[in-house]
């Protein structure tokens, strides 16, 4: 099982999001610039005392950053009550893998997309594999590895498109104003007998959400680009890294500790896992 992102990349988009030169960052880590570079480069492997300098000069969690990078953690499989509800689906964009989702209430047949896999023919077929109806497509946010396909998706299926304010501007296509819905916090969409809740994290782009469902004493949150397992994607623009961490910090790592995430990037994680491996936690 492979990791979205490496040392390399955890340390490149920490330093870029805080607004520090090289030079800065090096200063602060008590490291030469040309070792630093070495370090964000690739050129060498971090040493745990590497790890502990960049972690200090970053406001990253030096063990988290040493368990990713020097120890080899790996986040385990999901259990196997998450496929009852979840099927997941794979596409590439320039040999970039991204993840979407179908989620379904077993008794109703009822579904949404979560984002749409960069792929969305093989979204619609799971539909028809699994003689489903489509009830919404709720996009984390409007990048177009995540959102490309919605108009194919609309022309077949009238139903709304979630997608968090501000994020418009960010899709390949956007439906028609009617479709759109810009979903609160908190905001609930019933899906059959499951309830899907927005729940507001942005930091990725501005209007980021993840959608968390629970079944039971079960819950899974779809949460896009806004954590990966031990890491977090790039806050676009930089200027919203504080808000990316915040989000992290005090609403997706403050869900039960049981709580699967599915990312749209990398392996399933738990939101006990990254509060012990997320260097951004």
């Amino acid at each position: 099982m492979t990791l979205e992102d490496d040392f390399c990349d955890i340390v490149k988009k920490a330093r870029m999001g805080r607004g520090q030169s090289v030079a800065q960052a090096a200063t602060a880590a008590r490291l030469r610039r040309d070792e630093w570079e070495r370090l964000e480069h690739g050129g060498r492997s971090p040493s745990e005392d590497d790890v502990h300098a960049v972690a200090r000069a970053l406001d990253l969690k030096a063990e988290a950053l040493a368990s990713v990078s020097v120890r080899n953690w790996r986040p385990a499989a999901s259990p196997e009550w998450v496929s009852s509800l979840v099927v997941t689906v794979r596409g590439a964009i320039g040999g970039y893998e991204v993840k979407g989702y179908v989620l379904s209430d077993p008794r109703t047949r009822r579904a949404v997309f979560i984002d749409t896999a960069y792929n969305a023919p093989a979204m619609l077929a799971e539909l028809r594999a699994h003689n489903l109806t489509l009830a919404g497509v709720c996009l984390t946010h409007g990048h177009r590895d995540h959102a490309d396909g919605l108009e194919r998706i609309v022309s077949e299926w009238r139903v709304p498109v979630y997608l968090g304010h501000g994020d418009a501007p960010l899709l390949p296509w956007r439906p028609p104003a009617e479709s759109m819905t810009a979903p609160r916090d908190r905001h609930v969409i019933a899906v059959g007998d499951l309830a899907v809740t927005c729940v507001a994290t942005p930091g990725h782009t501005p209007g980021g959400f993840c959608y968390l469902v629970r079944a039971g004493e079960r819950a899974v949150c779809f949460v896009g680009d806004t954590v990966f397992a031990g890491s977090v994607g790039r806050s676009n623009p930089f200027s919203l890294y504080a808000d990316h961490v915040r989000s992290v910090r005090e609403t997706v790592l403050r869900m039960a500790p049981a709580t699967v995430l599915l990312p749209g990037h990398g392996p399933p994680t738990t939101v006990r896992e990254e509060r012990l491996h997320n260097p951004f936690g």
